[in-house]
C-alpha cells in the first residue's frame, strides 16, 4: 500500500476532512491534497507531525509495517 493511501485512510478514520489537517500542518488544503493524491512528496517534518496527531509511527504511513501501534522510544 502506498503511503499516499494511507494519509488518506487515517484522516478518514479520524473523521477529519483535508482541510483540518492543513490546518493543523499550516497549509492550504490544495497542497495537503496533493500529497494524499501522490503528486508530491510530504515532507519529513510533515510525517513527523501526522504520525504524532495519529498516534503511530511513520514506519505504518510509510508502508514499512502494518503495525499501526507507534514505537516505544524512550530517550
Amino acid at each position: 500500500m502506498s503511503y499516499y493511501r494511507r494519509l488518506r485512510d487515517l484522516r478518514e478514520d479520524h473523521d477529519l476532512n483535508q482541510q483540518q489537517i492543513a490546518d493543523f500542518l499550516g497549509i492550504h488544503q490544495t497542497q495537503y491534497s496533493r500529497y494524499e493524491r501522490g503528486s508530491y512528496d510530504i515532507p519529513t517534518d510533515f510525517l513527523i507531525r501526522l504520525a504524532d496527531l495519529y498516534k503511530t509511527s511513520t514506519d505504518y504511513i510509510l508502508g514499512r509495517t502494518d503495525n499501526p501501534k507507534p514505537y516505544n522510544c524512550k530517550p
